[in-house]
């Protein structure tokens, strides 16, 4: 098997079960493993009985290991990147490190392995493959609310607290008063749960059940399409004054929530 200088290794989301042979001889191989919380990494070390030394590599000192990783891959000797859970850089740090190694010529992999996004979406029914992932959702109401139109054709998908994700919800019915939505909690564990429900009915679920555990949501993209506001008349008319193909995209998914790249297709029929 090919080796490399520095390997992303996912880790389970919840189910110790879904920790790959790979990723247990990845760990036990390498000579440092980089890890969001020692504490943390530490626990699932000791289970898989991995004595490989741990470093904290977290968003706080991200730049300032930086340096000190070059000086051990230019030992010769090789690095392993965990987070707490689930793969690194899905917003989890190593994105910094990352493309270091890259700029300096080392080689990097990353395991296949568990990914709660991965594994929240291929429980739910859609109607298109697309959609858009935007990590932990913005704090304000009107960033939330600007997502919701921005994406309005596709569906969005997202992390969420547990202490957040009523209020989130309620912006959601709030600015789009028929939408639909699925809300995932505890993956791959005893408590799991997928709601899929008019967004409504999901906030009366949860308000009448306790919610713990990290959250995977997504709101479903509206039901009417772009040829519900007649596009190609509109395309057809900014056409006419001349407008360019990207130009035009840029400025009907602007005015009517839609698609950029669904928009530029239009364009091109």
């Amino acid at each position: 098997m090919k080796e490399y200088d520095f390997y992303i290794v996912p880790t389970p989301i919840g189910n110790l079960g879904d920790m790959t042979l790979r990723a247990i001889e990845t760990l036990k191989s390498v000579d440092i493993i980089a890890c969001e919380d020692m504490r943390v990494t530490q626990k699932l070390l000791n289970h898989f009985d991995i004595k490989t030394k741990c470093i904290s590599y977290h968003k706080f000192n991200e730049k300032e290991r930086i340096n000190y990783f070059l000086g051990i891959l230019n030992e010769g000797k090789k690095i392993a990147l965990v987070s707490d859970a689930g793969t690194p850089l899905f917003c989890d740090p190593g994105a910094v490190i990352v493309e270091e190694l890259r700029k300096n010529n080392f080689t990097v992999t990353s395991l296949a392995g568990a990914n709660a996004v991965a594994t929240f979406l291929s429980q739910i029914p859609r109607k298109g493959e697309d959609f858009v992932f935007a990590g932990f959702l913005p704090k304000t109401k009107t960033q939330i609310e600007n997502l919701l139109k921005k994406y309005k054709t596709t569906d969005l998908v997202f992390y969420d607290s547990p202490n957040r994700i009523l209020n989130t919800l309620e912006i959601v019915k709030e600015a789009r008063p028929n939408s639909r939505c699925a809300i995932g909690r505890e993956l791959t564990k005893i408590f799991e749960e997928i709601v899929i429900d008019d967004t409504e009915k999901v906030i009366e679920h949860f308000n009448n059940n306790i919610l713990k555990g990290e959250i995977v949501g997504l709101v479903f993209r509206d039901e009417n399409s772009a040829d519900d506001i007649d596009l190609d008349e509109k395309i057809s008319v900014l056409k006419s004054k001349n407008f360019k193909d990207k130009e035009i995209s840029i400025i009907l998914s602007e005015l009517y929530g839609l698609n950029k790249n669904e928009v530029y297709k239009k364009c091109l029929m």
